[in-house]
């Protein structure tokens, strides 16, 4: 997937971009009617916006909504793949992430008392 546009004035089939404006983490992002989110963060020059449980960055992989690893909150509706949603003026979209489980802990398996000496 790619973040470059064909400029309305040279697109052969006569379309007119119509600007809209989302919010991505409380910023303001603008884009054209018909981008999927995916490609407004693109174009905005974001490349992930999601962490992965390893911590490692998450964007766009397949651009097709098969792999998940695009994410994001819309309007309150988690998990949406941004390379499938068109975004909508006025979409407020959160990042998600997935972070490593902490790990608990390590028990003492010995009974309270029977110390080592």
């Amino acid at each position: 997937m790619s973040p470059r546009r064909v400029p309305a004035g040279s697109d052969a089939t006569g379309r007119r971009d119509r600007p809209l404006r989302i919010t991505v983490d409380g910023e303001p992002a603008d884009g054209i009617a018909g981008q999927t989110i995916a490609g407004l963060l693109l174009a905005a020059g974001r490349l992930a916006w999601r962490r992965g449980p390893s911590g490692a960055p998450r964007g766009v992989f397949c651009g097709i909504g098969v792999c998940f690893d695009c994410l994001v909150t819309v309007n309150a509706e988690r998990d949406v793949r941004a390379c499938r949603r068109r975004a909508r003026d006025g979409d407020e979209i959160t990042t998600q992430s997935r972070s490593a489980e902490p790990t608990p802990p390590p028990t003492d398996s010995r009974t309270p008392g029977t110390e080592e000496r």
